[in-house]
């Protein structure tokens, strides 16, 4: 895991801080169109057009000084690492505030629909799975087949703006709200009040939200099952007088579950679910959203607190899952 995460963290940032453009070059930017040129300097200074940008070398030199800029790429990836020590991810330039407190901000609106997305995608799609292995080639496994494929080969941006056009007021129904993730006088709500206005901003974003992973975690199950049902204990099991119900959910049902347990590996990476189009659509501050803006305003500190964050959740997932491998197969042994 710690090779991974340093390698990771390497690569994105020499890359970002390799990339044409940077925080010295936008705050240049916004003090020749804000005017400011000639308050700065003559024109001496270097820029991007004809050399000349009107601000002075000495006002550039103190910017690069400003954000860190006068040191070598690999001196200031030494310095971000040793600050890692005291989760110091140093300050936005956008926000002017530290990195943590701005990732904290958007923290919810990501946590509330990542987490919700997951748990529903669980409690649906696994159920689901089995019940269509057990009525294989019926007319209910045919029809949800379809409806299932259906919705996999709809992008979920796509599903938000049809979502929107029927019913959220476009041109058919206004069955539910867009934007934000309450309604203005959330406040004026009793308890059961506000989680129904929260259930009800929320109905179509968890939709788009589930509509990737929803058919892909149905026919895993289904086709786990489908394996397993074709081995020999199987057939023990069903030589014993074994009901159906018995075989499929007791003998059957925790071998299967061992391809869905690589999925699980995910769960803490819903803390950073977010979906730049969606987020877009819908008008939800997230964490896609943030990373979507870090990376255009070239907010180096923000982008790589977000990388740094999201790959330990990735990793110590990955982790959790094979440590689940051992629970539900006792013959999986990794020592």
């Amino acid at each position: 895991m710690i090779p991974t995460l340093f390698g990771v963290t390497l690569v994105v940032f020499f890359i970002i801080n390799l990339a044409p453009g940077g925080p010295v070059e936008k705050k240049i930017q916004e003090l020749r169109f804000g005017g400011m040129g000639q308050v700065a300097g003559a024109g001496t200074g270097t820029g991007s057009e004809g050399g000349d940008t009107g601000i002075s070398k000495e006002v550039i030199e103190a910017l690069k000084k400003q954000y860190g800029f006068d040191k070598p790429v690999y001196v200031r990836y030494w310095i971000w690492v040793k600050n890692l020590a005291a989760l110091d991810f140093g300050e936005s330039f956008t926000y002017e505030e530290p990195v943590l407190d701005v990732v904290a901000s958007k923290f919810p609106v990501s946590l509330q629909f990542g987490i919700i997305s997951f748990i529903l995608t669980y409690l649906v799609c696994i159920p689901l799975g089995v019940i269509k292995a057990i009525k294989h080639g019926t007319k209910f496994d045919l029809v949800t087949t379809v409806f299932l494929t259906v919705l996999y080969s709809i992008p979920g941006f796509m599903l938000a703006v049809l979502l929107i056009v029927y019913f959220a007021g476009g041109s058919f129904f206004e069955w539910f709200p867009v934007g934000e993730l309450y309604s203005d006088n959330y406040d004026d709500f009793t308890t059961f009040g506000k989680l129904v206005d929260r259930l009800h901003h929320f109905v179509l974003p968890i939709i788009c939200y589930m509509i990737g992973s929803f058919t892909v975690l149905t026919m895993l199950m289904k086709n786990s099952i489908l394996d397993e049902i074709k081995k020999d204990y199987i057939r023990t099991a069903r030589a014993k007088g074994l009901s159906e119900k018995v075989v499929h959910l007791k003998h059957c049902l925790r071998n299967a579950l061992i391809p869905i347990v690589t999925g699980l590996a995910d769960f803490l990476t819903v803390f950073f679910a977010g979906s730049l189009l969606l987020e877009l659509i819908f008008n939800l501050d997230g964490m896609g959203l943030l990373g979507y803006k870090a990376v255009l305003e070239r907010d180096y500190n923000v982008v790589m607190g977000l990388i740094f964050v999201q790959s330990v959740l990735m990793l110590v997932g990955r982790l959790i899952s094979d440590l689940i491998y051992v629970v539900v197969d006792p013959r999986i042994d990794f020592s």
